[in-house]
């Protein structure tokens, strides 16, 4: 429902702010070229969606390679102690453990197909154990902000999107996005042991969480002592090798426990394929959209605003052109997929606005539909504090987001 109230509104907001240009400014080529907007974003939606059937084949049979091979539930074993300390109201020997690790290592890995029906499963074995059924319970909540925040290793769909728009290396916002989405998760966890009282000081959780931000804060720290040009070719270097050496794991995993890696790989591509044809009506209608807010001048409109308003504040305002597609991310992930694309196609993909609404994108999840999906699955009505916790981490993915492009990107 919220994303057909943003659609709703920038159509009528392109036509309030379309009519004022020709009635007021006089303006007789407004109505065309919002019209001519419709017709050229219809195409590049298209466009869009059958570029990204091959990349998108690959990616999912590579995925699917891992899925076999045990990546997920190898992810899930090394980080069982650190979660088990994060719900300590589930039963130790509760199922929603395995369900719990599951999710999130698939989620990390960008295993969506995978990731919901063991997020959805975890929440229905949780919710045996919920004495209030109809108020989410503490470890529901974590879970649910341990999702929006959206911990991702391999941002794929973001990187092939950036390959179909001509970006000359696609994969450059892999360490960024990685980073970024650290922060939030990070802010989220934190948040909600507040609220549940959990002592983030026990030796486990410290030594999980101490490592873990060692290890960013020496990346961060690594890349502010290169300067620009060193830092593109490092994180180039760098992330190519990392996302290759994935997928040499997963290929390496499944031969070794004997999978039969080729059928697995057609498995996965065959749904890359079905998922690649499935997103083009919600590409077109998101980006006609978009298309329309911008001919119009709506959009500059807001933006000017915006821009003005942080300049006036003494902060540089680069940032503000890829601001729509973090304003959209926690509300509708489709949204922000077109936001971000009209970002790159406006700004180019390998501008600073263009790589940082990647970034964006990256960071966190959609919390609102995340919220609606899993509690609505199990009844549940009082959400608790889980909105201003997984909000808490948006803000959290958003900022960071904007510090770390300023230092890869800037």
């Amino acid at each position: 429902m919220v994303l057909n109230y943003i659609w709703i509104f920038f159509f009528a907001v392109a036509f309030i702010v379309a009519l004022f240009r020709l009635v007021i400014g006089g303006d007789t080529e407004v109505f065309s070229a919002m019209m001519t907007s419709t017709f050229d974003m219809s195409k590049t939606g298209f466009e869009i969606s059958l570029g990204l059937t091959g990349v998108l084949t690959l990616w999912m049979g590579i995925m699917k390679i891992g899925e076999r091979g045990g990546a997920v539930q190898v992810m899930s074993g090394m980080i069982n102690p650190f979660f088990r300390r994060l719900f300590p109201g589930l039963p130790q020997d509760s199922p929603a453990h395995g369900s719990i690790m599951m999710n999130l290592a698939a989620n990390m890995l960008g295993l969506d197909n995978a990731a919901t029906p063991m997020g959805l499963k975890a929440m229905q074995q949780m919710q045996e154990v919920n004495t209030r059924k109809d108020a989410a319970s503490n470890a529901q909540i974590m879970f649910l902000v341990l999702n929006t925040s959206g911990l991702t290793i391999v941002p794929v769909s973001i990187m092939v999107y950036r390959a179909q728009l001509g970006a000359a290396n696609p994969t450059d916002i892999f360490i960024p996005i990685l980073l970024a989405t650290y922060f939030s998760t990070l802010a989220g966890l934190i948040a909600v042991a507040i609220y549940q009282k959990i002592n983030l000081f026990d030796r486990v959780i410290l030594a999980y969480l101490g490592g873990i931000s060692a290890l960013m804060a020496g990346v961060i720290w690594y890349f502010s002592t290169l300067d620009k040009e060193e830092v593109t070719v490092v994180s180039n270097v760098a992330s190519n090798i990392i996302l290759f050496g994935i997928i040499m794991v997963f290929i390496g995993m499944a031969a070794w426990k004997r999978i039969n890696v080729y059928d697995a790989f057609i498995e996965g591509a065959k749904d890359g394929f079905a998922t690649a044809v499935k997103i083009i009506p919600y590409l077109i209608a998101i980006l006609v959209a978009i298309g329309v807010f911008r001919a119009s001048g709506a959009m500059e409109v807001v933006m000017s605003a915006i821009t003005r308003g942080i300049e006036g504040l003494g902060f540089n305002a680069d940032w503000v052109d890829a601001l729509p597609t973090a304003l959209m991310k926690p509300l509708s992930g489709s949204g922000a997929r077109g936001m971000m694309i009209d970002t790159m196609k406006t700004f180019g993909a390998d501008s600073f606005a263009g790589r940082l609404a990647c970034t964006f994108q990256g960071a966190t999840d959609t919390t609102f539909y995340i919220i609606a999906v899993y509690f609505g699955a199990v009844g549940i009505r009082n959400t608790r504090y889980a909105v201003p916790c997984g909000l808490i981490a948006d803000l959290a993915g958003i900022i960071a987001a904007v510090v770390i492009a300023y230092l890869f990107f800037a």
